[in-house]
């Protein structure tokens, strides 16, 4: 049987623990979710064939979504919901945890300051993190952060043991050591882009749950969406966000339509481009400002943010994420292959949740599923 190493074993039970012991660090599927805001939009439902999809393969799709721990799978074209699917007793109205995939709001909220004139992601991070000053990290920008060539220090255990069983686990990875210098190695670092809770809370003023709620989860009407918090009522960057499939689409289709939602622009189309439309870092091409890409090239350890077998043993390939799919498909993606595909060309969103399986095992549903919406079902 194949399992996961002592190690690995143990950061799952606290990885999950932490996120399920009560109060604002809850995770998983909510069990009484609040009623929605009076303003939530609704999504125009059609027929697949009227937005050019053929509805036999989008059902042939949810039935592997089903049989691979899906709990809601939904496919928008041309900001139209042409099919959504719940499964083991979910609903269009039940959040869930969607752990890594909260590190693509994290780069919205980040690119949203920039737009304010609150940073630049060129601004050396320790702007508003003093105890950087005057050390090696001081070389550390915002971009090296979002992209993560930050040469924060990473190790299995800091990651996800000593960060997840930190108290304050912004103070926690502040404190770490300046492994490498900026630039020279990526690394799928949580405990680097928790310290962006100190970048956004001190160039903005504002708590940063709630600077997500004012600034970006309302204007979209995502209103079962929340930020969660460690035990000193960090707002978490790295992972944690509670979301319905209704709402990441909300947040894909935005991301679509180039940063504006509902006749606002809630994030300029420039930041939008820079943070998906190519690699962020030369060393993988796999990767721009916190969000997944399917370029060609160098890609380093592509299941990193869904599988906790390959965060502890990075890999290193050449090709695209997902092989045989268009390379302008770029993905939020999370623990247990949470994830929100877009596809500027054909003008479709993709979204499945699904079981917190720290190590996802066949049968499953993740990118390599999720971009048979673009390249089997879309007929025109």
């Amino acid at each position: 049987m194949n399992r996961l190493p002592g190690l690995a074993l143990t950061a799952v039970l606290g990885f999950t623990a932490a996120c399920s012991a009560g109060g604002a660090d809850k995770g998983g599927i909510s069990a009484d979710p609040s009623p929605p805001a009076p303003d939530a939009p609704a999504w125009e439902k059609v027929a697949p064939s009227a937005v050019g999809l053929d509805a036999a393969e989008l059902e042939r799709i949810a039935g592997r979504a089903k049989t691979g721990k899906s709990n809601c799978l939904a496919v928008i074209r041309d900001g139209k919901l042409a099919g959504e699917w719940y499964f083991g007793g979910t609903e269009a109205t039940t959040p869930q945890n969607v752990w890594s995939a909260t590190k693509s709001i994290t780069s919205v909220l980040v690119g949203i300051a920039q737009d304010d004139g609150a940073l630049r992601i060129d601004d050396s991070a320790s702007k508003w993190i003093d105890e950087w000053k005057g050390t090696p990290a001081e070389k550390v920008t915002v971009r090296d952060i979002l992209s993560n060539v930050s040469g924060r220090e990473w190790a299995f255990t800091t990651d996800y043991r000593q960060l997840i069983a930190a108290k304050d686990r912004t103070k926690y990875a502040i404190g770490l050591k300046q492994q490498h210098k900026p630039g020279e190695v990526w690394v799928y670092n949580n405990s680097a882009i928790q310290t962006l809770q100190r970048v956004l809370q001190k160039s903005t003023g504002r708590d940063v749950a709630r600077f997500a709620e004012e600034r970006l989860f309302r204007p979209l009407g995502m209103t079962r969406t929340t930020m969660t918090a460690d035990r000193t009522g960090n707002a978490q960057t790295f992972m944690g966000v509670n979301s319905t499939c209704h709402d990441l689409a909300r947040f894909g289709q935005m991301m679509l339509d180039g940063g504006r939602a509902r006749g606002r622009q809630v994030v300029s189309t420039a930041y939008v481009k820079a943070a998906t439309g190519k690699p962020s870092t030369k060393l993988n091409a796999a990767y721009g400002y916190l969000w997944w890409l399917n370029r060609p090239g160098p890609v380093l350890s592509p299941r990193a943010a869904t599988d906790l077998g390959g965060a502890n043993r990075p890999a290193a390939t050449r090709g695209r994420l997902v092989p045989g799919a268009p390379p302008q498909l770029y993905w939020a993606l999370g623990l247990g292959n949470q994830l929100v595909q877009v596809d500027p060309e054909s003008r479709t969103v993709v979204v499945r949740l699904g079981k917190m399986e720290p190590r996802p095992k066949p049968p499953t549903f993740g990118p390599a599923e999720a971009a048979e919406v673009v390249t089997k079902a879309v007929t025109r």
